[in-house]
């Protein structure tokens, strides 16, 4: 029987679950670094709330060795002695929304300096095709000397973590897996199908389950747009898109997506992955990046609703005070990587309002740090001009804003409830 032991580069939203599930079978070193998350870590917390306490501090142990457990690091020789490394870095774009894959090749490079001769390494980022054996497997070549598919192997299993999902976690979705030979398919395959109650689908290839991971997001892109759009003209024919789709769902193949914004580490990056690799094969790709456009400018758009909104109640719009519920990218998750949210406050403020930011799952520092924006932690007292409920956290389902109003304020739902 192969011995297995896993190095896990990464321990975010994707790596930590990773992690702690592999942990329950085999010996895994986790590597970021991040050393306050790695500390983070090792005393069994997890601010992403991907993974809670008990879970965590099941699998932990002290030191690296063969048994099996979980020991995290950022000290690369720590990951020396795996045969098996996964990569579960971020792949984000840069202004221009062009790809940005230097986690992705500084990942790799760490894995080239203590891969030995048989491992393989499995990348779960999300990527354009080709990708993998053409932009990041050369990088481990080149740092460790090594021959790919001579010395080492590779395979892609793109990660389909869906933050803020307590019940769609990593052990109960069906993962794909691949490998750059057919006797490491199998490999990479069997790994997974050992901790993965929900099962795998092999791919023929590694692109193949690259295309199969880009598109799933892209497809999410393209829908939302098309309900956002949907919105664009049902506010101008003054009727409740809402109920329009209520009315809808109610056919058995009708698609249940909801007006909003699109942000996020996935849906609102991923897409670009695609049209970019599309555009080096001469191929405008019309509908993805029609997508796009249309939800990157839904942030503007809802917040030119609120500013007429107000006009037609009477409220002076210079010096307007302004509640902004939620600046997080998805409801019920501390993620504020690439929210849109941003884009509604920074509209407002354009029109001189004053804003005022509450999120109960958002990190006020964190905030601060990549936005340079003060949120508040408790709702604040006395009245305001418009509450705009930005992110639906259950936290805010049901709940009657018209208590924090002035008489002629005026509530903006971004996205409604389910």
């Amino acid at each position: 029987m192969e011995r297995i032991k896993i190095g896990i580069i990464g321990l975010g939203y994707v790596g930590l679950p990773l992690a702690r599930l592999f942990a329950t079978r085999y010996p895994v070193v986790g590597f970021d670094i991040n050393s306050t998350r790695v500390d983070e870590v090792m005393s069994g917390n997890d601010h992403t709330l991907e993974v809670d306490y008990a879970a965590l501090k099941a699998v932990l142990k002290s030191s690296v060795d063969d048994r099996s457990g979980l020991f995290c690091s950022c000290q690369l020789d720590d990951l020396k002695g795996c045969n098996y490394y996964i990569i579960t870095v971020p792949t984000p774009v840069d202004k221009n929304n062009r790809p940005d894959l230097t986690p992705l090749y500084k990942a790799s490079e760490t894995v080239g300096k203590v891969i030995s001769k048989d491992a393989i390494v499995i990348y779960e980022s999300t990527v354009y095709p080709g990708a993998t054996e053409e932009d990041c497997i050369p990088v481990i070549e080149k740092t460790s000397g090594l021959k790919f598919n001579n010395d080492f192997f590779a395979g892609y299993s793109p990660e389909r973590i869906n933050p803020g999902d307590k019940e769609h976690t990593v052990e109960k979705i069906k993962k794909i897996t691949s490998g750059s030979t057919p006797e490491t398919s199998e490999k990479v395959n069997a790994l997974y199908a050992s901790v993965i109650t929900a099962g795998t689908h092999l791919a023929p290839s590694i692109k193949v389950a690259e295309a199969a991971k880009v598109i799933e997001n892209a497809q999410r892109d393209i829908n939302i747009a098309f309900v956002n759009e949907l919105k664009m003209l049902f506010d101008r024919m003054n009727i409740d898109t809402h109920a329009v789709l209520e009315a809808a769902r109610t056919k058995w193949n009708f698609l249940p997506f909801t007006p909003g914004l699109v942000g996020g580490h996935c849906i609102g990056v991923d897409p670009y992955y695609l049209a970019q690799k599309a555009q080096e094969y001469g191929y405008h790709p019309e509908i993805i990046l029609a997508g796009r456009r249309l939800n990157d400018s839904m942030g503007k758009y809802a917040a030119g609703q609120v500013v007429k909104k107000m006009i037609k109640n009477g409220i002076q719009i210079k010096g307007a005070q302004i509640l902004i519920l939620g600046i997080t990218f998805k409801e019920n998750c501390p993620d504020i990587r690439n929210t849109k949210v941003v884009d509604i406050i920074h509209e407002l403020l354009e029109y001189e309002t004053k804003i005022t930011v509450y999120d109960p799952c958002a990190n006020p520092d964190e905030v601060k740090h990549e936005y340079s924006l003060d949120i508040v932690t408790t709702i604040p007292g006395g009245l305001f001009d418009a509450v705009v409920l930005a992110v639906a956290h259950q936290e805010f389902a049901n709940t009657d804003f018209s208590s924090l109003l002035h008489k002629s304020g005026i509530c903006y739902y971004v996205k409604f409830y389910r």
